[in-house]
This record gives C-alpha cells, sequence and structure tokens, in this order.
C-alpha cells in the first residue's frame, strides 16, 4: 500500500455535496443501524419457528471486523426434541481480562432474562435459558439485545452465523439481515466463485491465465451477487462498493502485482498526536491491515498478493474492509470531527481551500 490514495478521485461530479446531502439513504444512519436489528429479529424469529429438533444456531460478533482481537461473544440456540429452545451466552469465564462484562452488563444480562452460568441445565460455564417453540419471537429480540446492548455488536453486519441441523450439514433458508452465513462466505459464494472462474476459463487451469484485474472483478462481483460488467468503477479503474457511510475502493497494481482494499475513512480531519496514537493503537489491534492519516484524510487498508492470487483472500480482505470502514468512520468522527464519506451534517472544508483528501 502507498501513499498516493489521495491522488485517486473516484470520479464523482463536482456537484457532489449537494447529491450526497440530497440523497434519502444517508439522512438517518442511526435510524437505517434501528431498522437494521429490526430486519435481523424478524429473520431470525422466523428462522427459529421452522427448524428441527437436534438444530443448532451460533450468532457471532465477528472478532475480526470488530477489533475485540481473541474475545469472543457469541449466543447459541439448540433445538431440543421436544422443540423446546435452549439458549446460552458466553460468560465472563471464557472472555479474556479486558473484555469480560462488569457487573452492571451482568446485571443487564438477568435483567433481559438470562440465568447466571450453570443454574439452566447444561449451561456450564455460560449463561442460559429456555423458551418454548412458539416464544420464538421473543427469544429473538432478546438474542438481538443480548449481541446488541450487552456486546456491543454495532451494526448486524458485523455478526456472523451458523445454522446447522443434528448432522452438522448446512440448514438452507433465507438470510437473517444484513448478518454473514458462515456457511454463505465457505460454501455458497465459493461455489458461485468456482462457477464464475470456470466460465472465464480459470478453474482447473493455471492461476495466471486471467489477468489479475480479471480475476480481482470476478471475485468481487460474485460477492456482491452482481455481473462484472455492472460493478462501480472509478476513472482510475478502481472498484467502488459503498458501506454505509463509507466507501472502499478495490485497485489492481501492475508492479509489484498487488490488490489494495483501502478506504477514505474519514477526510478533512486535523492530524493531532492524539489521533496518530488512536489510529496507531487501532492498527495494532487489527489482525490484517492497518490505519495512516495523509493529506488531512484517514486511511484503512488491506494489501492482498498478486502473485499466486487466493480468491478466499481477497474475499476476506473486502468483507473485513466494508465492515471496518462503516464502523471506524462514525466512531473516529465523534472523537475527532472531519467528514464521513456519505455524511450528512458533517463539518465542511476550510474555504478557499482545496484539499486533496476531499475529491469525496
Amino acid at each position: 500500500m502507498t501513499v498516493d490514495h489521495p491522488s485517486a478521485p473516484p470520479g464523482m461530479p463536482a456537484h457532489h455535496e449537494s447529491i450526497l446531502l440530497d440523497e434519502p439513504s444517508t439522512a438517518d444512519l442511526r435510524a437505517k443501524v434501528t431498522q437494521a436489528w429490526r430486519e435481523f429479529a424478524r429473520a431470525l424469529a422466523d428462522r427459529l419457528t421452522g427448524l428441527p429438533p437436534g438444530a443448532h444456531v451460533a450468532l457471532t460478533l465477528d472478532p475480526t471486523a470488530s477489533g475485540t482481537d481473541d474475545a469472543v461473544y457469541s449466543v447459541s440456540v439448540d433445538v431440543g426434541t421436544d422443540g423446546r429452545l435452549a439458549a446460552q451466552a458466553v460468560g465472563n469465564a471464557t472472555l479474556p481480562q479486558g473484555y469480560r462484562l462488569d457487573r452492571a452488563a451482568v446485571a443487564d444480562m438477568v435483567a433481559l432474562g438470562w440465568s447466571p452460568p450453570g443454574v439452566v441445565e447444561g449451561s456450564g460455564d455460560q449463561f442460559g435459558l429456555e423458551y418454548a417453540a412458539a416464544d420464538a419471537s421473543r427469544l429473538a429480540a432478546l438474542l438481538s439485545r443480548t449481541l446488541r446492548d450487552i456486546y456491543g455488536t454495532p451494526h448486524p453486519a458485523f455478526l456472523v452465523y451458523l445454522i446447522e441441523d443434528a448432522d452438522g450439514e448446512a440448514l438452507p433458508g433465507e438470510p437473517l439481515g444484513t448478518a454473514r452465513s458462515e456457511f454463505g462466505l465457505g460454501r455458497e459464494i465459493g461455489a458461485d466463485l468456482e462457477k464464475a472462474l470456470a466460465t472465464t476459463g480459470e478453474a482447473g487451469a493455471d492461476t495466471e491465465v486471467l489477468e489479475l484485474a480479471e480475476r480481482v472483478r470476478t471475485v468481487v462481483s460474485t460477492m456482491l451477487r452482481s455481473d462484472s460488467e455492472r460493478l462501480q468503477v472509478d476513472s482510475d479503474g478502481d472498484i467502488n462498493i459503498r458501506a454505509g457511510s463509507a466507501m472502499v475502493f478495490v485497485r489492481v497494481r501492475d508492479n509489484p502485482p498487488l490488490v489494495d482494499v483501502f478506504s477514505p475513512v474519514l477526510t478533512e480531519v486535523e492530524p493531532t498526536e492524539q489521533l496518530y496514537v488512536k489510529l496507531s493503537e487501532l492498527t495494532n489491534r487489527m489482525p490484517i491491515g492497518r490505519l495512516y492519516c495523509a493529506d488531512d484524510t484517514v486511511w484503512a487498508s488491506i494489501p492482498v498478493f498478486g502473485r499466486n492470487f487466493q480468491p478466499t483472500h481477497l474475499m476476506l480482505a473486502v468483507q473485513v474492509m466494508t465492515g471496518l470502514a462503516d464502523e471506524l468512520d462514525d466512531r473516529l468522527h465523534g472523537e475527532f470531527g472531519g467528514k464521513r464519506f456519505f455524511g450528512e451534517g458533517d463539518k465542511p472544508g476550510r474555504r478557499g481551500e482545496h484539499r486533496t483528501g476531499m475529491y469525496l
């Protein structure tokens, strides 16, 4: 990753600010997040209602995207032979120091309806509760509130879920809102990707048969469930992917062969010692990629090697970046100001001064 990102305009017209401010989808990000949680809870309730005995559901806050390191916050549901729904939620016994629930959070868990670890039969060191199958809607709402309010999941898109039968096979069904299926990335998208690459002549052939740029377009379009011709590509050839209030770009470099997945997280931000310390701290917690400030813009970047290109590596980078950028721009904007890519009401730039970071 080089520091020439600020010189790469995505091709937006000069009147971009009025376009962004007038766009209804950017009017109220908080309302959008609330609506996403409602849709997730409804979808979860529908799935819980139709599960067969022996089925297992696991919902996990993705530690890669959320920056929770080794802390894994998760809830699970098992369907008994009588149809009852037995739920469990991670407790402090399996959480590392610094990520454990404090007394207030434990009290909130109990207030929501969870029994302390070990109280419900089979819960072990986890919180537990049981619901009748007819109360699937209530359970779905409780699980959603646990993930959002107790475990701090900022958006359902940060959740990874697994729904399988008694034999460990994936159970088909509608997606849980914007949450990501663990089987979906590894199997459904993987299968689609294999078919897409096969149509272009790559399956079973040398990885260099296709040009790197073409393979990248195939991977991204498969992830977005779109045709490669319909991808949003700017004048520099960067693929544009919107992620909430952020924008993610995918750029292919020739020398050395490299795929750069990056995002201008925050623009027109004042570089301060506090900002640099914060970016360093966040970068140290990221398993891949980095954050840095250049041209009054905070950038997030995840490079993927172009030699011996692995589609799954790019899939992971895009998946992580879309969740990371949408979360970080809100967090850093609240602390340091500046402008988000799709941020209504964010502070304007300085009058009479052109900022290369503000091509947004």
